[in-house]
């Protein structure tokens, strides 16, 4: 193990971000609290990190710039070390005077502290977003115009806001000759009728539209995914979100006066593809269904395929059984000849 002298460069001011950097697992940080959990009601934190960093031997002429290639890689990343999304790294500074190459892998490796700005929500707090898309199902936010949010129909209070469909597609009314008569600089307005083409959720008694003129929802983080380093919250705007109420279940009960919905006469417009009573259990998931016909299907073509296999393997012992035949009956002519 060889030291290396670490010698400091100017600051860049416009680093290329290199998305082929693997950035290391361990991270220390360090949060300066302003009293007694004050820090955990901001949604922004600025953290103070340390990183392990390997820098590439490219970098060996200028290793603040591998540092910050790699630092650059973590922005809009979730960091589960840091438990929360990057937004930007600040104040970088090395701990050592000195880097060390182990054996003969030619990487620099070195300690390095920054300043990380973080967001990094939790359950229980309370954001504000944006909707950008309504559907039965479930309401659709934006926060800070980036990060997703997703409230679904039983974190919806049904006592109070009810789902509108807007206008079906071959309606006059609604037809795309009719959006071309808004006037062409009223942007908003178009995104508005696009919004409210698939429907809105309403307040029951005066039809106001979910959300604040503007589309402001304040909501509860009730859960946090965490998906291809990507991070989306699971919302509620119900008073008591954590309640026992609105856990899912596989099968949400039917309430008084509504209708149940009859799936033996629904045209599916698939022919024989439309599955049979038999197959589909009530309290299984669409997707459970879909992925166990798949593997029935591949267990069959698996079976086929074995079957045909054995066929011509049997023609094959038939053929040479028979020319072995022909073969005996042709020597025993030849010898009484």
């Amino acid at each position: 193990m060889s030291p290396v002298t670490i010698t400091p460069s100017k600051k860049r001011k416009h680093p290329v971000v290199s998305s082929a950097s693997e950035v290391p697992a361990k991270i220390r940080k360090t949060e300066k609290k302003d009293g007694k959990g004050k820090g955990r009601d901001r949604e922004f934190h600025v953290v103070n990190a340390s990183l392990l960093v390997s820098i590439p031997p490219v970098f060996s002429a200028n290793l603040r710039a591998g540092v910050d290639e790699m630092l650059d890689s973590m922005v809009m990343r979730y960091i589960p070390a840091l438990r929360g999304v990057v937004l930007s790294h600040s104040n970088v500074r090395f701990a050592e005077k000195t880097a060390t190459i182990k054996a003969d892998c030619p990487f620099l490796v070195c300690k390095v502290n920054f300043d990380a700005t973080v967001w990094s929500p939790h359950v229980g707090m309370k954001l504000v977003g944006k909707v950008n898309l309504c559907s039965p199902d479930h309401v659709s936010l934006l926060v800070h115009r980036t990060f997703n949010v997703s409230i679904p129909r039983h974190h919806i209070p049904s006592d109070t806001w009810e789902f509108e469909y807007g206008p079906a597609e071959n309606d006059p009314e609604f037809a795309p000759d009719a959006l071309n008569d808004v006037d062409a600089g009223t942007s908003d307005t178009k995104e508005k009728q696009e919004e409210e083409s698939g429907g809105k959720w309403v307040h029951k008694l005066t039809g106001q539209k979910l959300g604040d003129t503007d589309g402001q929802l304040e909501f509860t983080v009730i859960g946090l995914t965490v998906a291809n380093e990507m991070l989306s919250l699971l919302g509620s705007i119900q008073a008591d979100p954590f309640s026992p109420e609105y856990i899912i279940r596989s099968r949400s009960p039917m309430k008084a006066g509504e209708a149940e919905l009859d799936t033996e006469n629904i045209d599916t417009g698939r022919g024989d593809m439309s599955a049979d009573e038999d197959d589909i259990d009530s309290d299984e998931d669409a997707f459970a269904v879909l992925g166990r016909k798949a593997d029935e299907a591949a267990a069959e073509e698996v079976r086929h395929r074995a079957e045909e296999k054995e066929t011509v393997k049997t023609d094959k012992r038939r053929k040479l059984k028979a020319e072995a035949r022909e073969g005996k009956e042709k020597k025993q002519k030849l010898k009484k000849s």
